[in-house]
Formats: structure tokens, sequence, C-alpha cells
């Protein structure tokens, strides 16, 4: 067999082994939070807080939007005609036009150019938000964010780019396979390193100090069978005033991650709220499972882009004789933004399961609806979040599910428990 059938036979196998994680791993036989109880909670909030959060939404749109169809438009500018592969010969020029060059220089160039249009649009954003009151950041704050953001984000480029390269070098025929393995690997690696290596250049994080609250939370996850490394408050108040916590990490980076807003804003029961909510991906093994997900379809990925670009036409669109060499870099961008588009209505829908699966383990955790409701009241009125956002909008991109979503299963929860 050729490796292109080989390839083929790999392409499908991954298409399975994806449909049955999803199959497996997501729930998706979890009933929807009844409607009447949505409709009745979203009367029951503040009729100036929803209109006020509506309006900030609204002026956040043309930014967000802007920033996509620009985004779009530029890796299709780059990867279906010459000038994708002529920026990324350029970029090698100086340095004799080797291939090192040309795969790390030019692909950050082409990587940079996109993000240099785009951001007149992040720049929006943040005057948006420092408008509307929820940025504490000052520009100059915000632009030693971006910077940094920047940084590691060349800093993991560059690694991935002289690494695949290399592997199309050295194995023209197999590439894809390699390739496919190494962005699996990839993704593998930075769910345990991001937390520990690229979270602190972004907050500082320090543990919880002593108290009731810490030990209720520890005593929790025990009670719980959850084990966590630490409860870390991050200084999300020097850019924010949005509220939240996370868990990120896996086996021994694994922890949980509080905004030091959320404990200034929320009574210490709501803050065990949200924690009980968080360890719920932790217990149901989310982060393993997106881990996983995402090491699927990034070899997929790889592997798709292998069969697609040996299209001849495809080919001579971008000014190319293989998909395989640093002046193809942009036509691989391109395909790739394509897919993220085309992806993106599923993997909300995804992660909207896997966060009301995360609800119901924090309800039925601290068999507590009632402080979870006003949770969720006040993550919507700090966060200014519009409770009930347009369909269009959220089945394309909400990746929770919305705030009466989550008020009225609180409720379908007390009625179940008869509280």
């Amino acid at each position: 067999m050729t490796p292109r059938g080989w390839a083929v036979l790999t392409l499908g196998g991954l298409v399975l082994a994806l449909l049955v994680a999803s199959i497996v791993l997501v729930p998706w036989s979890r009933p929807p939070a009844p409607r009447a109880d949505q409709v009745a909670a979203l009367g029951e909030l503040p009729v100036d807080q929803v209109a006020h959060a509506r309006e900030f939404r609204s002026a956040l749109r043309p930014g967000a939007y802007g920033a996509l169809v620009v985004g779009l438009l530029v890796a299709l500018l780059l990867g279906l005609t010459p000038l994708g592969a002529r920026l990324v010969e350029l970029a090698g020029r100086p340095f004799g036009g080797h291939w090192t060059a040309r795969a790390v220089l030019g692909g950050l160039a082409v990587v940079l150019l996109a993000d240099l249009l785009t951001l007149p649009f992040a720049a929006w954003r943040q005057s948006v938000l420092t408008r509307y009151g929820l940025s504490t950041h000052g520009w100059s704050g915000w632009a030693v964010d971006l910077l940094k953001s920047y940084a590691v984000s060349a800093v993991i480029g560059a690694i991935a780019l002289i690494g695949f390269y290399t592997v199309t070098r050295l194995a023209p025929r197999w590439w894809w396979a390699f390739g496919a393995a190494g962005a699996a690997g990839l993704v593998v690696l930075l769910s345990f390193v991001l937390p520990v290596l690229v979270e602190p250049v972004f907050n500082r994080f320090t543990p919880m100090e002593q108290g009731p609250l810490r030990t209720e939370l520890m005593a929790m996850a025990a009670r719980d069978g959850v084990p966590v490394r630490d409860v870390l408050v991050a200084d999300a108040s020097r850019r924010t005033k949005a509220v939240n916590a996370y868990v990120s990490g896996l086996g021994p980076t694994r922890r949980v991650v509080v905004y030091d807003t959320l404990l200034r804003e929320a009574t210490p029961a709501e803050v065990t709220s949200v924690v009980a909510h968080e360890l719920g991906h932790a217990k149901d093994r989310d982060v393993w499972a997106g881990t996983l997900t995402g090491a699927l379809g990034a070899a997929l990925a790889v592997v798709a882009l292998y069969l697609l670009g040996s299209w001849g036409p495809l080919l001579r669109l971008a000014g190319v004789d293989s998909v395989a060499e640093p002046r193809a870099f942009p036509l691989l961008i391109a395909l790739v933004t394509v897919a993220g588009l085309v992806a993106a209505p599923a993997q909300a829908l995804v992660s909207r399961r896997v966060e009301a699966r995360a609800d119901a383990h924090a309800l039925a955790l601290t068999g507590d609806p009632a402080t979870f409701e006003a949770m969720q009241r006040r993550l919507a009125g700090v966060n200014l979040a519009d409770p009930d956002p347009p369909r269009w909008e959220y089945l394309w991109s909400a990746s929770h599910p919305s705030t009466v979503e989550r008020m009225a299963a609180a409720r379908a929860y007390a009625r179940e428990a008869g509280r």
C-alpha cells in the first residue's frame, strides 16, 4: 500500500476514534433545563441589569466578528494566492533562504501579519471593557499582556514549526504519520506544561490563605474523591473585575484556581458552589477527555492536511509544489482557519454539555440549589453576561449554558430533591 493509501486508512481510523471518544466522554443524554423555568428566571432578573448586559454584548460584537472576518480574509489571501509563499521567502532571504529560516521566521511572519491586522479589533474590545468598567487594566498593562502573549505564542510556534518541517525533510513520504504523532504529543505535553510555565506569565498565583473557606474547600474535594494539589488564588483584579474559577493541569499539576475578584464579590457559600463545579470537571476527568479529543483532533488535522494538500489545483493557487515545504505554511493556515470556523458550533455544543454536567455535579455535591442560583445571578451581574443570548450566537459560540439555563437547572434539581 502507498503512503497515501495508509494516510486514508489512518484518517478513517482517527475519525472513528474521535467519534467513539465523543460518544463515550460527552454527556449527550443530559436533558436540557426546562424552558419554562428559564423564562421565569429571566423575568426575575432586574430589567436594568439585563438591558445593560445586552448593551455591553452588542458593543463587543462589531470588534469580535470584525476580527473573525478579517482573520479569515487574511488567511485566505495569503494561503490561496502566491502572496503567502512570497512572504515566507522574504522572511528567510536575509539568511540565504535556508529552510529553517523560512520555516520559523516565515511561519511566524505569516501569523504576526494576521495578528497585526486584527490588532485594532483587540483594541476595540479593550476600549469597550474599559468603558463598561470590567477592565482595570490601563493601556500600558494591556500592551504588556499582548506582548507576553505574542512571545509565548512565538516560542511554542517556533518549536512546532522547526519540529514539523524537520520531519517533512527527514521523512518526505511518511511525514504525515510522524507529524500526526508529534501533534498529538504536543497537545498532551501542553496540558501538563501550560498551567505550570505559561499561566504564571500572566497572573500571580498564591495558595488560598488558611481559614474556614480553604478548610471547607479541601474537605469537599476529599469528600468528592478528587485529588487536588492545591487551591490557588489568581490576582485577576489587576486586569479585570470579572469573577471566575477554573481547574487546570493533569495529575500532579492539577489545581483549582479562584480569582481574587470572586473572593471579594461572592459569599463563602457561593465560592464553595463555584469550586464544586470545578471539582466536577476533575471528577469526570474533563481535562483528560479534552486532552484526548484534542490530541486525536490534532493528529486527524495533520493527516487531512497531507491528503488535501496533495490536490494539484490547491497547490497551484498557493504557488507551491508541495504542502510539506515551508512556503506552503500560509496554505496550511488557511485550511486550518476554515476548518476551525466550520467546527466551532460542534466544539461549543460539546463544551456546553460538559459544563452542564459540572453544574449538575456542583448541585449534587453541595445540595444547595439556592446558593447555586444566587451565584449564577452574581456571575451574570458582575461579568455583564447576557442571561439569555440570541439563539444564533448561543449555538455558534457559547461555551457554557446561559445564565437562565443554569438557574433553571438549579430549580429543576430543587424540585426533584424536594428542597
